[in-house]
């Protein structure tokens, strides 16, 4: 993807940051965000039951659970400027699930910059378009428009 900085980010805005690797989102994933959260939903853990009674022929991932996987998997897609101590989440303007993440599906993200506001102390909040693609589907799971708080390694409060 090339090396972000703070001060080059508004020279990227409008361009692709990069894409994740494929993460399978396999039933045990599923089970353990289910457990973590209190979701239990049938339709996301009952694999019988939702093999007979779905309309997808089997469970699905929580959408939440799709979303929850936006944040590592653009850290691995490296939208944190290098020149950055830390970037925090800050916020969601939209989300929108558009297709189902039956178990046993993998998942990848594309990440594309789509803009910048400075703040205070060289801060920045960076918003990106999140788009949770899956293996085999014409339809993403989900688009997310996200903000971090970016705050440069030199003014990070002490």
């Amino acid at each position: 993807m090339g090396n972000l900085t703070l001060a080059g980010l508004s020279e990227r805005i409008g361009q692709e940051l990069g894409m994740s690797d494929w993460v399978t989102i396999d039933q045990e994933r599923i089970n353990t965000f289910a457990s973590c959260t209190g979701d239990q939903q049938w339709i996301h853990v009952d694999v019988e039951r939702a093999k007979r009674e779905s309309p997808f022929r089997g469970p699905i991932a929580h959408g939440y659970l799709t979303l929850a996987m936006v944040a590592p998997l653009a850290m691995q897609v490296g939208v944190i400027p290098g020149d950055a101590a830390a970037g925090l989440n800050y916020g969601i303007d939209k989300v929108r699930f558009l297709a189902p993440v039956p178990s046993g599906a993998r998942v990848r993200l594309r990440v594309v910059l789509a803009g910048i506001e400075p703040r205070e102390g060289g801060q920045v909040v960076m918003k990106t378009q999140n788009t949770l693609e899956v293996e085999g589907s014409e339809k993403p799971a989900l688009i997310a428009e996200t903000l971090a708080l970016l705050i440069p390694a030199a003014g990070a409060r002490r």
